[in-house]
């Protein structure tokens, strides 16, 4: 006689490294999401070339002028001053930049208000976008056709050289206003032969005949995408590493369509300082100098006006330049010290070793729009010097204006010269007072919905509702803790919108769950029944539906931009967050709650 076997599961039960996997995630999110809670307070920061300020004596020289300081940090050579209001920035900032010496620099930052405790485990507050902090947008315009005008030079060079080794006399090689080549022949000869060079040379450049003797070279427009592309990436890295420079943060700096460039400086509010140095293309050049006008020369003027004629390939492009310090020569002058990659050094040495007791020039250029919108390109001899010896990597340059223009000059080398022209066709401001007027309206939309929302589920669900309710406030301490937590992730007021949406998101997954057991219960099953199966029925149909809505958010975040990428990113992370909470910290709080009094288990 045999014994039937009973095999009884325990349901609504979770092991214990469960319970200790979602409570440690829940206190690192609410730790992450504490330093928001605390906010930002304005501060001046200096940075110190030589010794640093005394800190009593920085606090008693703002106090005196009316300053309230709320404290001062100094470490590592910097110094950091906390105010007790935003309005005091900027008058602080003028004062500090008179009373310190010339070579510190003087920036304006928002600082964490949190205790240093939580700072110091790696906390931050959430980054605010330009429409919360308030700050300054600029709109760039990359000019591409100098690009192709530069590459259609090179080409013009290089065909006029070879028309010279050839000895075919009377070529003729013009460069029109839209970057094209028109190459006029003296007879077939010579035009067979320069129709085969330039085809085999310059495969990127559509060739056909242009009348008797002549040919027409257009870039075709799958290289002109690729100068397009390559160039706004590079025009991106040097605006990245200008912004650097400035000591501005948390700024986006974005590719907007095809050749346009968006950048966001959130917090800024002088925003002349930024556009003076993120709208100049200012670049340096040095020059080989003859003593008049002759083939392969081209005339650029001084600061004075005066002519002085220059071989038209430069020795030495800025391109080369990877450190650039201003400072004050020996005879008291500005200069600005440069240093060059070993490849320019070696460009600079080789052309100063043969050119010794002769002169060289400095050149420098910068781009601006005309009142037609055309882009004028302007250069400037701003120095010219006799070569004494054999240079190297390191050499400076004089004649570059007063101390504080020969800064903004080594400021523009060390963070790059562009590789296209680039001016500003939109600023924007928005000032700090209305970006605190949009956080304020936007957190008492996300309140006034968070209230309904826990409401209506506390009253339709009663106890289970309840349930839902704890899982939406975790979910909401997630979110945010992941926001602040994730590197690159700034919340915006669209990004506001998507923590509402996400309210109504996360409340469906329990929604979804909780009808479920009703349907269970219904049908008869036991309480655990019902709890075990509502869970496990639901878990399908809530994952198709927050996968694609997931899709939707990425797609959104990939090819949207500002205002659009902030309303995706906090969707999609609190698609993420909504199906945490509502799946396994709800099954978890259930458990808990009604699992002792559920059944042991069934007979399968």
């Amino acid at each position: 006689m045999h014994k039937n076997k009973t095999n009884r599961t325990v349901l609504n039960r979770y092991a214990a490294w469960k319970y200790v996997v979602l409570i440690t995630t829940i206190i690192i999110m609410l730790l992450s999401a504490l330093p928001s809670w605390f906010g930002e307070d304005a501060a001046v920061i200096i940075n110190h070339k030589t010794s640093p300020l005394s800190v009593v004596t920085v606090k008693q020289q703002l106090e005196a002028h009316g300053m309230d300081v709320k404290r001062i940090d100094q470490r590592d050579g910097e110094t950091t001053i906390v105010l007790a209001s935003t309005s005091e920035q900027n008058r602080a900032k003028t004062f500090l930049a008179d009373f310190t010496p010339e070579d510190d620099v003087v920036t304006l930052a928002m600082v964490p208000a949190a205790p240093s405790w939580l700072l110091e485990m790696g906390f931050k507050p959430i980054k605010l976008g330009l429409d919360l902090r308030g700050g300054v947008q600029f709109l760039l315009d990359v000019d591409m056709n100098q690009v192709y005008q530069s590459h259609a030079q090179q080409a013009e060079e290089a065909i006029k050289g070879y028309a010279r080794e050839q000895r075919f006399r009377g070529v003729r090689v013009d460069v029109s206003r839209d970057a094209n080549l028109y190459i006029k022949a003296p007879n077939e000869k010579a035009l067979d032969s320069l129709r085969q060079y330039v085809r085999e040379q310059y495969p990127q450049w559509q060739v056909r005949g242009e009348g008797d003797l002549g040919l027409k070279m257009a870039l075709v427009d799958s290289e002109k995408q690729t100068l397009t592309s390559l160039t706004v990436q590079q025009n991106l890295q040097t605006m990245r590493s200008r912004i650097e420079e400035l000591g501005i943060t948390e700024a986006a700096v974005q590719r907007q369509g095809e050749h346009r460039i968006r950048i966001e400086l959130p917090g800024v509010q002088d925003p002349a300082a930024a556009k003076n140095v993120i709208g100049a293309t200012a670049s340096l050049a040095f020059y080989e100098v003859k003593p008049e006008r002759s083939v392969g020369t081209i005339m650029i003027p001084d600061q004075s006006g005066r002519p002085i004629h220059v071989v038209r390939k430069p020795v030495l492009s800025g391109e080369h330049i990877v450190d650039a310090r201003a400072g004050m020569g020996e005879m008291g002058m500005p200069e600005v010290n440069i240093s060059l990659d070993s490849t320019g050094g070696k460009m600079m040495s080789d052309f100063s070793g043969k050119h010794i007791g002769k002169p060289m020039a400095t050149g420098y250029s910068e781009y601006s729009r005309d009142n037609e919108g055309n882009v004028e390109q302007s250069n400037t001899i701003i120095s010219v010097a006799t070569i004494q010896s054999q240079l190297g990597n390191r050499f400076r340059i004089t004649g570059v204006g007063q101390l504080n223009e020969a800064q903004d000059l080594a400021l523009l080398l060390r963070a790059g010269s562009l590789t296209a022209p680039v001016t500003i066709v939109e600023e924007r401001t928005i000032g700090p007072s209305l970006g605190a007027e949009n956080i304020e309206n936007g957190f008492a939309a996300l309140a006034l919905g968070l209230s309904l929302t826990l409401l209506f589920m506390a009253v339709w669900y009663r106890k289970l509702g309840w349930v839902a309710n704890f899982a939406l406030l975790i979910n909401m301490v997630m979110l945010l803790g992941l926001i602040a937590l994730l590197p690159g992730a700034v919340l915006t007021l669209p990004g506001i919108a998507g923590l509402v949406l996400t309210i109504g998101m996360a409340v469906d997954t329990n929604v979804l769950i909780f009808e479920r057991i009703k349907e269970k219960l219904r049908e008869g099953r036991s309480l655990a029944q019902s709890i075990d199966l509502g869970f496990s029925s639901a878990f399908a149909t809530i994952l198709d539906s927050n996968i694609t809505t997931l899709i939707s958010a990425g797609t959104l975040y990939a090819i949207g931009n500002g205002p659009i990428q902030g309303f995706a990113l906090t969707l999609g992370l609190g698609l993420l967050t909504s199906m945490f909470t509502g799946i396994f910290a709800s099954r978890a709080v259930i458990n808990i709650i009604w699992g002792k009094d559920s059944r042991r288990g069934v007979r399968v």
